[in-house]
């Protein structure tokens, strides 16, 4: 089988929230698509609920859009400690950081229920499954601890 990154990083030795540059990759026609570790609770230890979760994924794939170019996608890991966040362009961890910090910001300050997109049958495969209450208080915790643009040492942002 095929090596995956991420189950190569010793999530024993990383200081969650941070911002990880996974890899960049350039395509035949020299697009560069950058990946990044978006790691939100520190593995083995906390995990996100999934109607949290759910509606941080759903509220960030908006959020992020608004406030930085060439987001292709961001995506929750299955362990629910963090995303993937897939970008256009060579971008490094530090900016990704900064977004992340400034998306989370507004999920716990600004967004109400009426914000939040794809929460009806029609726009979502398991629109009951979400909490914006519980989506508020993982990002006040997470906010509270900093967001480090390094996955080893604390270098919030």
């Amino acid at each position: 089988m095929a090596e995956v990154e991420s189950f190569q990083l010793d999530h024993t030795k990383v200081l969650a929230p941070y911002v990880r540059l996974i890899g960049a990759e350039t395509g035949p026609k020299g697009d560069i698509i950058t990946n990044f570790d978006v790691r939100l609770v520190q593995p083995n230890e906390q995990e996100i609920p999934t109607g949290g979760l759910h509606t941080i994924e759903h509220l960030m794939a908006s959020l992020i859009r608004d406030r930085i170019d060439g987001l292709i996608d961001f995506s929750p890991f299955g362990c629910r400690t963090g995303f993937h966040m897939i970008m256009w362009g060579d971008h490094d961890s530090e900016t990704i950081a900064k977004v992340i910090k400034s998306s989370l910001e507004a999920i716990a300050t600004e967004i109400e229920w009426s914000d939040v997109p794809g929460t009806t049958i029609e726009s979502c495969g398991n629109y009951r499954d979400h909490s914006l209450w519980t989506a508020k208080e993982w990002c006040n915790l997470i906010l509270e601890r900093g967001i480090s643009s390094d996955a080893f040492v604390r270098k919030v942002v």
